[in-house]
């Protein structure tokens, strides 16, 4: 990111302030389909500056009818329509465990944690820069072939949805992975009625045996792999975050240049010279990845440091020495290890352990439990959270996540 004087005020739209933009412009039918797209550097002054809680407020509350509401519900009817086509083509709507910190604003330690809550108003601004992004692609595809910065989701190959495919047979839940399209409409039917959160773990666990998307140059790789494999489009690049991506940065130019408004610069001509970017983008988007999820580990880890917390869990795996679970309320995932392993038997194919005593089943993978989190000071002062199995009569009122 940027410093925060820039993402926060100087390059972010602020109401009632003009700001210089780069549009994206369509004309399009009331079923939502694109007729044409114009692209321009433009003016902006935001009547409204609205968290995504405000504007679902604004859309849900049947006394407004102001115009600024009224023109987000037809945003969001359009947004509807986009992603149900988008749907209908094959793209995957996978989930995965999004924390969101509350953090003292003079210490800076973590107050509260969860699980990050997704609205209407973020899947409709969702859709917009999906279809930004795809626009921009065929756009700047269409006047250099060769010299286009996209960015492609290779299909995976089948070895990877082995754990999918072990954990949802071992409960009887058919999952299709031959397609996109197949994947996804299995996912739509992977649901138990008693738990509604089962349908999200399934869902968390598709998303880890995907393949990692990556940046690409189009004069690199022959076309039929440009296509994005999760979005189910064809063409896909990074358009709408230039202040957090170099990569936008980089697409912005070759727009530029498809307009005519500055030359083509000579690195996005130096095929060499646009290897190393490539390699750059791609490599520091997953060094990104691993400190966000390293922040997310240190939060957790000073949120838990002084407190016991009892919470509800979900078995999404079981080992012979271990069961690894999943804390909805919490969004973390960890092991919790068995006292006597020597006690219990594996079932792999069901994903169970068996009581080695009588053969009674006291694990099995989907099932509901109680963990008791802390954190504890292991080799070195090195602190680490540790999950332990306890009754689920201990959980409090309110505590369980269903």
């Amino acid at each position: 990111m940027l410093p925060k004087p820039l993402t926060e005020d100087i390059c972010s739209l602020r109401a009632n302030v003009e700001r210089l933009a780069f549009s994206v412009i369509w004309e399009i039918t009331e079923d939502a389909r694109v007729i044409s797209a114009s692209f321009t550097k433009s003016v902006i002054k935001s009547r409204a500056a609205l968290t995504y809680a405000e504007a679902q407020t604004r859309i849900d509350d049947e006394r407004m009818q102001d115009e600024l509401t009224c023109n987000l519900r037809a945003m969001n009817s359009i947004a509807k329509l986009l992603r149900k086509a988008r749907m209908d083509r094959g793209a995957l709507e996978l989930a995965s465990p999004e924390v969101k910190f509350e953090i003292d604003t003079e210490t800076q330690d973590p107050l509260d944690v969860g699980m990050y809550q997704l609205r209407e108003t973020n899947r409709m601004v969702e859709e917009m820069m999906l279809l930004a992004n795809c626009t921009v692609a065929e756009r700047c595809l269409q006047d250099f072939p060769a010299n286009s910065l996209l960015r492609r989701h290779p299909v995976p190959p089948a070895r990877q949805f082995e754990p999918l495919l072990q954990a949802t047979g071992a409960v009887g839940v058919a999952i299709d992975v031959d397609t996109s399209k197949a994947l996804a409409e299995s996912l739509d039917r992977a649901v138990r009625p008693e738990d509604p959160y089962f349908n999200k773990l399934i869902r968390i666990m598709a998303t880890r045996c995907m393949t990692q998307a990556r940046y690409f140059g189009s004069g690199d790789v022959a076309r039929p792999e440009y296509y994005h494999y999760g979005l189910a489009a064809p063409l896909y690049t990074h358009f709408t975050s230039p202040i957090r991506r170099y990569a936008d940065v980089v697409v912005h130019r070759v727009l530029m240049a498809v307009l005519g408004l500055q030359p083509l610069p000579d690195g996005l001509r130096d095929r060499d010279f646009m290897h190393l970017v490539v390699d750059n983008l791609n490599v520091r988007h997953k060094n990104a990845q691993l400190a966000g999820r390293a922040s997310v580990d240190l939060h957790t880890l000073i949120f838990f440091k002084d407190k016991q917390v009892v919470a509800d869990a979900r078995i999404t795996r079981v080992k012979r020495n271990a069961i690894i679970v999943f804390v909805p309320k919490f969004g973390l995932e960890g092991s919790v290890m068995l006292p006597d392993e020597d006690d219990y038997l594996l079932d792999d194919d069901k994903q169970a352990l068996t009581r080695r005593a009588d053969g009674a089943v006291v694990y099995k993978i989907f099932d509901k439990c109680a963990v008791n989190i802390r954190v504890e000071e292991g080799f070195g002062r090195r602190k680490a959270l540790v999950l332990e199995m306890t009754d689920r009569s201990l959980l409090e009122a309110g505590e369980t996540v269903e």
